[in-house]
């Protein structure tokens, strides 16, 4: 009797046992069920956004990109999280094929297939869709090179020639930068104080970013010499070799002289203009107005060109100039 109850008993833990352990495995089956579509589900809408670079080429010999297109397109992929952590952008790069493109403005249309993301994985927005590209004709050409100052040379000097080794440089570029182009500046050259010549190396400023030089400098000599100028003096007419007291008419001369600027600054006006009276009687002369300059000076005109001399019978003493008024 005790070993009947014992097997009874037995067996209903057992089917209890058992009843237990299906039910805890198909809750286990539900939530892993549960789990993957959550996680499958996740990962089907992930986005990634990537930054690509662009690459411009075969564009035709001869042309020239004149604005500056983008570098980089951002786009953004929708796929599973797996494969996004995949995806790398330089093996994205978006190839731009130029070969067909002539010189002035075009647009050129980016579209997601141009992208290479792979099975599973969308391209879902990119940003700028367009890119806009203007493109010119490269042209070569030579232009002199004008040499610019800042200050002044000393007073009473000026700048007599203007040496510049090259002359005249090569320029390379787009034809809408490089045909307008008449000459090319230097830096400043500073000409403060000079006196004599100065050889000096200095930089040409680029008139545009775009545009290549064949050289980034030249020597340039400038040469200072004395200025020239006129003058306008009003000597006394003086009488040289008079016997005799006498009278001038008219007594100043009006004389245009041209010359060093320096040194017309300081030209005495003593014995510049005169009338010779060697050996002539008393009475009334009208005699030809004579003028001395040092060397260097250049008489432009004068005012008058005769004089008129009256020379009295009394003689002059031999120890004074005196003459009548």
């Amino acid at each position: 009797m005790r070993l009947s109850n014992f097997t009874s008993l037995s067996a209903i833990t057992a089917r209890r046992l058992r009843d237990s352990n299906i039910g805890l495995r198909a809750l286990a089956l539900a939530l892993a069920v549960g789990l993957w579509i959550f996680v499958n589900a996740g990962e089907r809408g992930a986005v990634e956004s990537l930054t690509v670079p662009i690459s411009y080429a075969s564009l035709q010999p001869g042309m020239v990109i004149v604005n500056n297109p983008p570098t980089q397109v951002k786009i953004d992929v929708t796929g599973p999280r797996t494969l996004l952590s995949l995806l790398d952008p330089q093996r994205l790069t978006l190839k731009v094929d130029l070969r067909s493109f002539a010189a002035g403005q075009s647009d050129f249309k980016i579209y997601p297939s141009m992208f290479n993301v792979g099975r599973n994985t969308t391209v879902s927005s990119i940003s700028p869709d367009q890119l806009s590209l203007d493109i010119d004709r490269l042209v070569t050409r030579d232009v002199p090179v004008h040499l610019a100052v800042q200050d002044r040379v000393a007073p009473g000097y000026a700048i007599s020639s203007v040496d510049i080794t090259p002359p005249t440089v090569t320029i390379v570029g787009p034809s809408r930068y490089v045909a307008p182009l008449t000459s090319v500046s230097t830096e400043p050259f500073d000409l403060r104080g000079l006196t004599t010549e100065a050889t000096r190396s200095v930089e040409i400023v680029p008139p545009d970013p775009s545009l290549g030089l064949s050289t980034g400098h030249v020597e340039a000599k400038v040469n200072v010499a004395e200025a020239i100028a006129d003058r306008e003096f009003h000597p006394e007419v003086e009488v040289k070799d008079s016997d005799f007291k006498y009278r001038v008419v008219p007594k100043q001369a009006t004389l245009t002289i041209r010359g060093p600027a320096v040194k017309l600054a300081g030209l005495a006006q003593k014995g510049m203009a005169y009338v010779d009276a060697n050996g002539l009687a008393p009475g009334s002369h009208e005699l030809p107005l004579q003028v001395t300059l040092p060397d260097g000076m250049q008489l432009v005109r004068q005012s008058p060109d005769k004089v008129r001399l009256r020379m009295y019978h009394e003689k002059l003493s031999t120890t004074s100039d005196e003459h009548p008024s």
